[in-house]
């Protein structure tokens, strides 16, 4: 990827990060904290990585995308608004009584290929997508994104044994390794340790990066996207809250909408860093 192309990644990582705190914010209701820390990874798959098209969500030799941390679906909508599914404008129903858009993906909505929002149950229905392309001899890929939280399920456990015994060497898992959920701090509520250990001796293949390094996610991806008969797992590590800055390393945006102060600060910060990001490269 040369630094145009990571650049625009860039941009439309903030302008997701812009759109979900807009969305929280006019909904008085969503969770900022994992939408923030996912958006440079949903950025990088929308716009760089997944083979899908918006005019034809249906389309059989798409790849599948599974968003299993479904409460960070601010962020999701707004990478599926961007990349064309639908409005931009329909993004300020969310949350709201009639809308699609609700606080955890449907199927009801253009381009979600899983509901979500029951932790863990994501996971474990990627896992199925991914036995059923093997059966169908397709070529497309299934990518899951998973939070560190989420990783308290059994499920996932279950779901992660029976991923290698089927080799499923077109699933590739995503793993949002901010550190923090609902309650406080994950290595205080139940730590993870060596996640990275844990997940290989499943019989997994195992990357850790910086989550917020397009370049780094990008290649991550293309390295996964190798044929050997083992499942891949990114573990991404990454701030929750990333972008602004009062809502990064805490658990207290976790589910909870800005007031007005801070949605201010928040969308100054943000705008702040697309300056930034636009100036990078020029003399």
């Amino acid at each position: 990827m040369n630094i145009e192309e990571q650049k625009e990644i860039k941009l439309k990582a903030n302008e997701i990060r812009t759109l979900a705190i807009k969305m929280i914010y006019n909904a008085q209701s969503g969770h900022p904290g994992g939408s923030l820390s996912a958006s440079d990874i949903l950025s990088v798959l929308y716009f760089k990585v997944l083979n899908v098209d918006p005019k034809n969500p249906e389309w059989s030799k798409r790849d599948r995308f599974v968003m299993s941390k479904g409460h960070a679906s601010a962020a999701y909508y707004a990478s599926l608004a961007l990349k064309g599914y639908f409005p931009i404008n329909d993004l300020f129903t969310f949350r709201k009584l009639g809308s699609i858009l609700q606080g955890h993906p449907t199927i009801h909505v253009p381009g979600v290929d899983m509901t979500t929002g029951s932790l863990g149950q994501g996971f474990s229905t990627a896992i199925g997508m991914a036995i059923a392309g093997k059966l169908d001899k397709a070529d497309y890929n299934i990518y899951v994104l998973i939070g560190d939280g989420e990783m308290d399920e059994g499920i996932v456990w279950e779901a992660m044994i029976n991923a290698p015994h089927n080799n499923l060497d077109n699933l590739i898992a995503i793993l949002d390794r901010n550190k923090y959920q609902l309650d406080g701090s994950t290595e205080n509520i139940l730590p993870l340790g060596d996640i990275e250990s844990k997940i290989k001796a499943f019989g997994w293949e195992v990357q850790s990066i910086n989550g917020h390094d397009i370049e780094e996610i990008y290649n991550a991806i293309k390295i996964s996207q190798n044929k050997n008969g083992k499942p891949k797992m990114i573990v991404a590590n990454t701030v929750k809250g990333k972008g602004v800055s009062f809502m990064e390393n805490t658990h207290e945006f976790h589910g909870k909408a800005p007031n007005k102060e801070q949605y201010e600060k928040a969308i100054k910060e943000l705008e702040t860093e697309r300056e930034k990001i636009l100036k990078e490269g020029s003399t």
